[in-house]
């Protein structure tokens, strides 16, 4: 949990992993892992379940000590100095980590204090986190009586209490309404915007797509992509051209072309349409110029980039499990 007033930082890397491995007996959780996460920004740690993310968390909030390999929190060492590197954390974890029986208020309070605030400091403190989060009509009820939204949102002002320029969010999300789930995304935006750092696992790929300058995807403890969502993306392809053809007569012609300009065979999806895979952008027009030379008359055409759950299903080989 973060101090009260956070060690000055530089603005090196907000983290820095170099070759992190997490044994448990025989059982290798993470294998060699290496990234970095620049300060003001948001890494998405992706991956089926069980890859590693969680455990990656835990070693870099110093809650779990690496078997070998080194990491790094604004420079300090987490296995050296951990009392540095937990003045300047923030983690969420994917439960609630407060008491049932107390209202937000009275949770807020004791997190305060303990973090070392006055108790004038500790209320206004207190006040403008429950505003913040959308709790102030509800700060003197008992947290038995919140729903699931509302724990998760005390939980995070919990961990932003101290304002911690780096924040590890596990799951934060996990089991939330869609428009919860968006009001906790604004949440982190206005976070990076205000200059902190944010490290996030999700289960939605979504959430990674809209929130993250860069997504580190583990599987099976290992590093196996890195990059951003758009660079993820293009691992895959340009995207998939799908056209509607005014005559379904012709779709054999029109599909005979499409495979011989762009190289890939022609699908027919359950409306008619036909789609190809295109590397190059061009290729489009050239489909096009090639259909309107056979007479071939299109009805509506469209691109389809791919997306990040096409990225991870062809990284990971897994289409059954999110992450």
């Amino acid at each position: 949990m973060a101090a009260m007033t956070p060690t000055p930082v530089d603005r090196g890397p907000a983290v820095d992993v170099r070759d992190l491995t997490v044994r448990f007996g025989e059982f290798v959780a993470v294998d060699g892992v290496s990234f970095t996460v620049p300060t003001g920004s948001v890494l998405g740690l992706l991956g089926p379940n069980g890859a590693g993310k969680t455990t990656i968390v835990r070693v870099l909030a110093t809650l779990l000590p690496a078997t070998s390999g080194t990491a790094g929190i604004f420079g300090h060492d987490v296995r050296r100095d951990p009392h540095a590197v937990r003045e300047v954390i923030g983690v969420t974890g994917q439960y609630a980590s407060v008491d049932e029986e107390l209202t937000a208020r009275e949770n807020l309070l004791i997190f305060a204090r303990l973090l070392r605030y006055t108790r004038a400091g500790a209320r206004r403190r207190c006040d403008e986190l429950l505003e913040e989060f959308a709790l102030s009509d509800a700060a003197d009820r008992a947290l038995k009586n919140f729903s699931g939204g509302m724990r998760r949102r005390l939980d995070l002002a919990t961990s932003l209490i101290a304002e911690p320029p780096l924040i590890f969010l596990d799951e934060p999300t996990t089991g939330l309404d869609p428009r919860t789930r968006q009001q906790m995304w604004a949440t982190v935006r206005r976070l990076v915007d205000g200059g902190s750092t944010v490290v996030l696992t999700t289960q939605y790929l979504e959430e990674a797509d809209q929130l993250a300058d860069n997504i580190v995807v583990i599987d099976h403890g290992r590093v196996v992509a890195e990059g951003s969502a758009d660079h993820l993306k293009s691992s895959v392809g340009t995207g998939t051209l799908r056209l509607v053809l005014r005559d379904g007569a012709e779709r054999a012609t029109a599909g005979s072309v499409m495979e011989q300009l762009a190289g890939h065979q022609v699908e027919i999806d359950s409306d008619g349409s036909l789609a190809v895979p295109v590397n190059d952008a061009s290729l489009v027009t050239d489909v096009l110029i090639g259909l309107r030379d056979k007479g071939i008359e299109v009805d509506d055409v469209g691109v389809h980039k791919p997306t990040l759950d096409e990225v991870f299903f062809q990284l990971t080989g897994n289409r059954e499990d999110t992450v």
